[in-house]
């Protein structure tokens, strides 16, 4: 065993909403354009805010959870980051002790500082209170401060800063400033590629952040919150404990997608991807191809297609327009080649999806029913899937409901639960299509992982209506 060491900061909030995700950034963003290099991790399943923290840091983002990643992945991406970065920057998930395990149990076992962000736009002499209940909460929890955003004026900051016990603990004030928002939507974040002016936005935030205690401190400054991390000898400080693993339960040594080629949709409509998710699948032996099924008109050369999540219900009518991408994976189906569709991709594959303002759109009908978007979130959590080669760990997240004949194959549970009837995610299996609302973490069991990329035995599959119309 050896050791790195690098500072490291856990950038929580008391809620969802309070601008950790702003703050993450222009802090990354800050160092990146003074020439650091900056590692940033997202803690949690969350496909879009890691788009904010790769344009700002210029480095790729991962995700670290204790139960979907698991802990020795975490260890190593974080030891591998020290050897290389001069900060690391985690960004927490919801309220710093939500969850199970919350952001406050992965500060606790890396040892992490933690910096509170607090939204103080309506309070005064609450924000000390606030801070010091954060802070003190749970025992032994490490800090390193405590951030006031959306500050009304000079005045309003002052009586902020008087309110925290402790002088060391305040690392300043973000004033409220629409210039350096980032813009949302239903399901979180607008995906940065998307917004013309993300970049301005990172630098405004940036900007503002130089002028505080936190942006104005030196790399010699940032040496207070040091942090000490743990790299096997003789591993890849990249790798887990078994390379491609999220859980360290399987050989690292077997390659059963090798010699296939996996065709993977990716643009504005199909764009929730896990790096690590791409990283698995090439340590499987799958060579990757992207395509785009709002604008290309067939699939790329492929032995398997992977249908992530996004957004299709704000391209509904495009996506229904392109009947050629609609025929080319239709085809590939007849062929009884395997497709893996989650959330997003599943939308796109039934008979009609409904918007929320009750237009239908006639969608690709390799599945049979419909899908309608809801005002309210559906399905919220940490899911896992019991495949014949393992259990993937992974979470639901969708603001639709599905209506479908079809009868479930499998269902999802939550952790420590066993599936049952009617209870979590069903995983509907179609000839060489499987589907599912779940968000699969592949390195979780990478068996179970190329299970999805191969087409199961004995399932004709004649996708009638399709071909023909």
């Amino acid at each position: 065993m050896s050791f790195t060491h690098c500072p490291a900061i856990l950038i929580a909030a008391p809620a969802s909403g309070q601008g950790k995700t702003t703050v993450a950034a222009a802090l990354a963003r800050l160092h990146t354009r003074q020439g650091r290099n900056v590692r940033v991790f997202k803690c949690g399943p969350d496909f879009l805010d890691p788009y904010w923290h790769t344009l700002a840091s210029g480095s790729p983002v991962h995700q670290m959870d204790l139960w979907m990643t698991g802990e020795a992945d975490c260890r190593a991406r974080l030891a591998a980051a020290a050897q290389e970065a001069d900060l690391i920057i985690v960004e927490g998930v919801m309220g710093l002790f939500d969850g199970e395990p919350s952001a406050a149990d992965l500060a606790q076992r890396f040892g992490l500082p933690v910096l509170a962000v607090i939204d103080a736009s309506a309070m005064a002499g609450t924000f000390g209170a606030l801070a010091f209940g954060l802070q003190h909460y749970r025992p032994g929890l490490p800090w390193a401060g405590v951030l006031a955003n959306r500050v009304a004026s000079e005045r309003h900051a002052g009586m902020l800063r008087l309110s925290v016990r402790e002088p060391e603990q305040w690392l300043g004030v973000l004033m409220r400033n629409p210039a350096m928002s980032l813009p949302e939507r239903h399901l979180g974040l607008t995906v940065a590629s998307e917004v013309v002016d993300a970049l301005d936005r990172l630098d405004a935030a940036a900007d503002a952040l130089a002028a505080t205690p936190l942006g104005q401190m030196s790399l010699a400054d940032l040496k207070r919150w040091d942090v000490t991390f743990s790299v096997e000898n003789g591993m890849d400080a990249g790798a887990q404990t078994a390379p491609g693993t999220g859980q360290g339960d399987e050989p690292s040594n077997s390659q059963p997608l090798a010699g296939r080629t996996v065709a993977i949709a990716r643009d504005a409509a199909f764009c929730f991807i896990y790096v690590a998710n791409l990283d698995c699948l090439q340590e499987l032996g799958a060579e990757l191809v992207f395509f785009s099924p709002l604008a290309d008109s067939a699939l790329p050369e492929c032995d398997a297609v992977w249908l992530p999540g996004g957004y299709p219900e704000l391209h509904a009518a495009r996506l229904a327009s392109n009947t050629a991408m609609r025929d080319s994976l239709a085809n590939h189906v007849a062929q009884h080649k395997p497709v893996w569709a989650e959330c997003g991709g599943m939308m796109v594959l039934f008979d009609a999806l409904v918007t929320v303002d009750g237009q239908i759109h006639a969608q690709w009908g390799l599945l049979p029913g419909t899908v309608t978007m809801q005002k309210r979130l559906v399905a919220l959590g940490p899911q896992q899937l019991l495949m014949d080669g393992g259990v993937l760990r992974g979470h639901t997240f969708h603001y639709s409901t599905c209506a479908t004949p079809m009868t479930a194959r499998c269902r999802t549970a939550r952790p420590g639960c066993e599936p049952a009837p009617d209870v979590g995610e069903a995983l509907y299996q179609v000839g060489p299509i499987r589907a599912s609302y779940f968000h699969a973490w592949f390195a979780s069991s990478p068996t179970a992982t190329a299970e999805l990329f191969v087409a199961p035995a004995n399932s004709p599959f004649t996708p009638a209506g399709v071909l023909n119309d």
